[in-house]
């Protein structure tokens, strides 16, 4: 899953700042809640709505390597639709993200470089991290996961099978199963699964499902890049809490990375949504986890707090401030004429990355795991 786009962003300074979008129901998906929907049929469509935001994050992507803001080899290898330039602030801030979320990854990794680690990415669809970080690193000591929706995984496989480029990264044996959804080798596993089956077990639920090959007893990074966000609150909080407090025992070291809007009540944030539910896009846990101090909040709720643990959070503007050099500002300055300095701004302060990290409970249990990370520091406000 991906974050979304935003159409008619550079209208939006002057948009009234007035509810709903056009077509807009009850539900914020357009439909009108006179007609009766199959809810299993509602629900489907809501899912495609969300699985296809995955080519908007490639084809982002692709116009950020095509521009010069990033350099990834393997971008193009996942774009199925023709390639599209963006918006240079679109392009600013898929740089800014991708280049935040690759410190806190490179940091996690870089940490007691001697303990073999563990990935898991949520929603990934066509993200390209773990062949990145294979091209560094030819033998990195990390397991690396991705779960996503099977048509998502279906065109991920189908894009690494036709592809050299792709296949020479996966250390071998490669095992798919024969629907093409699923992909086993000794350290990158692609899992087609439905997020919303990951849930604590309880008495009014049945076991949940759990994804194969998964080691709880390794330092494990979780990634959310705009996908959570697209759930219901409740279910969002189940599938980290599934994680957090089902399937790793509080003696394993584990952290979360998000990467999601904020800022829903303020003109900006109102067109922002508006304009995404015109393509039936809603984001679901937004009005709940609105601003850095919520999704800090959501951190500690999270069990990320006290004993070691912590957590932070920057909107993309602060990140873009304070994490990337002055020579690299000049860098980017150079690739990209950016006349729309004040909507970037906007934009930038409508996104954030926050995340949090604990400990293991057993002493010494992943003592120095995170201390880049603590380093790092994070937005007061």
């Amino acid at each position: 899953m991906a974050a979304p786009t935003i159409p008619n962003l550079l209208t939006s300074r002057n948009a009234r700042s007035s509810g709903r979008g056009r077509g807009q129901g009850r539900d914020g998906i357009g439909n009108d809640p006179g007609n009766d929907v199959d809810p299993e049929v509602e629900r489907a469509a809501k899912d495609k709505i969300v699985q296809r935001t995955d080519q908007d994050a490639s084809v982002s992507r692709m116009s950020a390597v095509e521009v010069g803001y990033l350099h990834d080899e393997f971008a193009k290898e996942f774009v199925t639709s023709g390639g599209q330039r963006r918006f240079p602030i679109i392009n600013r801030g898929t740089y800014v993200r991708t280049q935040a979320i690759d410190r806190l990854v490179d940091t996690f990794l870089s940490s007691d470089p001697s303990t073999k680690k563990q990935i898991i990415s949520l929603g990934a669809g066509s993200d390209t991290r773990y062949f990145r970080l294979r091209s560094r690193t030819p033998s990195p000591s990390i397991i690396y996961h991705e779960l996503d929706f099977p048509t998502n995984t279906q065109q991920k496989i189908s894009a690494i099978k036709s592809s050299p480029r792709l296949t020479q990264y996966i250390t071998p044996p490669i095992s798919v199963d024969s629907s093409d959804s699923n992909l086993d080798s000794p350290d990158y596993h692609i899992h087609a699964i439905d997020l919303r089956t990951l849930h604590p077990p309880n008495s009014s639920n049945s076991q949940p499902h759990t994804p194969r090959h998964i080691d709880a007893s390794l330092p494990t990074l979780l990634i959310s890049e705009c996908c959570l966000i697209y759930l219901a609150p409740n279910d969002a909080d189940s599938v980290v809490n599934y994680f957090t407090t089902h399937l790793f025992p509080p003696t394993t070291p584990l952290a979360l990375v998000l990467y999601e809007p904020i800022n829903p009540f303020d003109a900006f944030g109102k067109v922002m949504v508006s304009n995404l539910a015109a393509r039936g896009i809603v984001l679901q846990t937004l009005h709940k986890y609105s601003s850095l101090e919520a999704q800090r909040e959501r951190m500690r709720m999270y069990g990320f707090r006290g004993g070691g643990g912590g957590q932070a959070a920057m909107d993309v503007d602060a990140l873009f401030e304070k994490w990337v050099s002055e020579e690299e500002k000049e860098r980017v300055g150079r690739v990209e004429m950016l006349d729309e300095v004040e909507e970037w701004r906007l934009l930038a302060r409508h996104y954030c990355v926050a995340w949090g990290w604990r400990n293991g409970e057993n002493e010494g249990a992943g003592e120095h795991i995170w201390d880049g990370w603590r380093a790092l520091g994070g937005q007061t406000s």
